[in-house]
């Protein structure tokens, strides 16, 4: 083969596409292409927890996108990271190891009609990769844990590392024993399948340091192969498809710019988008393959109309509540002075733990929204901090955050080019808030917050609810103000979604292969029919684990 000929052309270094370079590269007959847009995660802040505040909002790291002025939101429009560099967004996420619960992927199975995607079934792909701590010492963790946690004889020692914060807040500990109070059970573990509960979150580091996917994925594994090449830097144009000898469309490589020089890679088997659930369905579109409609609209010549290519957008959108407090420590009293920064930094430098090791949300919980609902279908995310908006100072007073989100919206948006031009951002409308259903649990998780606050575990520190204000009580008002004060919690998934063959709207069949056209897969959470019960990450790289297996065995 030659420089720009390649088995296997993978358009996305993030989460999916790293663990799919990984896997297919391990066979070495077959020569690896993988793609990325952005540069090097050589950035310091990218590994030093904290620093997603730094990487955030940077175009050294972040795609740079924002929402369309959303209704559901009183008219704003949100900040709408994307990791542009390799790891993508596990170099910039909240770093939380969650899968999510059994049920999202029984009706996974139900609606693409592949058993696969049933929970006992990637239960074996979430293991296949894990590094949990507590196998560190597989006497110590039992059978159970093992079975839900095990790899490699139940030793561990999968690339993706699962570590316990190495810090804890008595304000934490505080609500995590009122929400006991309230009726939430207490967790050791938020990946059973059932994760109901509160605790402090696991993440997704190693010895105080982010680990993302190039780390886990990538280095050195994939760097030491032959048959495995990197670009970085490198923007995906437009895909390449021709009809074959057997009548058939298929997707035969990529046109890309490469060191502002452009650039046409070949791929012989396949090539797999793993550019997430914004880009993917940018290039697709692009590149003539999307909603008949809108292509001709940008003057794109219509390749395969699929009008589910940028539809079904899905992400959870957090309420961030804030209470003040009086007698105890918070980020916003500690980080309040040049000396109390200066503690915090060698602290980290010393022992890597502190506040510059946080993940943005360090203990969890997943509830009822009301007594109604047949399971967990809330996730709450507690910090010692807050501010007005992300990337805004700290307030001057102690204080505590309780963002909430509704786990399972039934709100619908999508992900649509403005342009014929690459270069230009499309228009992501998530439509948040949309449906009756989604405001009445909005209003209700508001009133599950408030619930907490009043237990007598909290009461020594005099909580003060100062977001949205105790002001607000009927749903109608709690609806609004959660459109003003709600911002995305960065799980957009479900624009290329999965589905059967009657399915007019999907994009991929059950095996994530794109509908009528050959060599062509989506592997990111694009491919999610519905949104997970928790944090979307690892989930994704389940997703990449399972169709590495697909892949290899199509190919052989």
């Amino acid at each position: 083969m030659s420089d720009t000929t390649f088995d296997y052309i993978i358009v996305g270094a993030g989460t999916a596409g790293s663990l799919l370079a990984n896997r297919l590269s391990a066979d070495a007959d077959r020569r690896v292409l993988l793609l990325e847009a952005g540069p090097r995660d050589n950035y310091h802040w990218i590994h030093i927890p904290v620093g997603y505040l730094y990487c955030i909002g940077n175009p050294r790291t972040d795609w740079l996108y924002q929402t369309e002025p959303d209704a559901g939101l009183n008219g704003r429009s949100l900040r709408y990271p994307r990791g542009r560099t390799l790891g993508g967004c596990s170099s910039i996420n909240g770093m939380l190891y969650l899968r999510g619960q059994a049920r999202d992927y029984e009706q996974w199975a139900d609606i693409t009609g592949e058993d696969a995607w049933r929970w006992a079934s990637v239960l074996q792909a979430f293991r296949r990769h894990e590094d949990h701590w507590r196998l560190d010492d597989p006497a110590q963790a039992g059978e159970d844990f093992k079975r839900l946690h095990g790899s490699k004889s139940t030793g561990g020692g999968g690339e993706w590392r699962v570590d316990r914060q190495r810090l804890r807040w008595d304000i934490l500990d505080a609500f995590a024993q009122a929400a006991q109070q309230a009726g939430i059970p207490a967790t050791d573990d938020f990946n059973r399948g059932d994760n109901e509960g509160v605790g402090y979150f696991e993440v997704n580091q190693k010895n105080g340091w982010r680990w993302n996917t190039a780390k886990a994925f990538l280095r050195p594994a994939c760097t030491s192969r032959s048959n495995f090449t990197l670009w970085t830097g490198a923007q995906a144009q437009r895909l390449i498809t021709e009809v074959g000898s057997d009548g058939r469309l298929r997707c035969t490589g990529v046109e890309l710019i490469r060191d502002g020089q452009a650039v046409t890679v070949r791929a012989t088997r396949e090539v797999i988008l793993s550019a997430g659930a914004v880009n993917s369905p940018q290039l697709l579109q692009l590149s003539g393959i999307g909603p008949q409609e809108l292509l001709q609209r940008h003057g794109i010549d219509v390749v395969q109309a699929l009008p589910g290519v940028g539809a079904n957008l899905q992400d959870h959108l957090q309420i961030r509540a804030v209470y003040k407090v009086q007698g105890v420590a918070t980020l916003n009293t500690l980080a309040s002075s040049l000396v109390g920064k200066a503690r915090i930094g060698l602290q980290y430098l010393l022992s890597r733990s502190g506040p510059m090791s946080m993940a943005p949300s360090q203990l969890g919980a997943f509830t009822r929204s009301s007594p109604g609902m047949a399971h967990p279908n809330i996730e709450f995310h507690v910090q010692p901090l807050s501010l007005e908006a992300f990337g805004e100072p700290l307030h001057d007073f102690p204080a505590f955050t309780i963002s909430v989100c509704n786990l399972n919206p039934t709100s619908r948006g999508s992900v649509q080019i403005t342009s014929g031009d690459w270069r230009q951002a499309p228009a992501i409308a998530p439509h948040y808030l949309s449906t009756p259903e989604d405001r009445q649990v909005a209003a209700d998780s508001l009133r599950v917050v408030r619930r907490i606050a009043q237990q007598p575990a909290l009461a020594r520190y005099r909580p003060e609810e100062y977001k949205p204000g105790p002001q607000y009580q009927s749903d109608e008002e709690l609806a609004r103000l959660a459109g003003d004060i709600a911002t995305t919690i960065f799980h957009p998934v479900g624009t290329t979604r999965m589905g059967r063959a009657n399915d007019p709207l999907a994009v991929l069949d059950p095996q994530l292969r794109v509908r009528g056209m050959a060599g062509l897969r989506v592997v990111d959470a694009g491919a999610m029919p519905t949104i997970t019960s928790g944090n979307t990450n690892s989930p994704t790289l389940m997703m990449a684990e399972m169709a590495a297996q697909w892949i290899r065995r199509d190919n052989t």
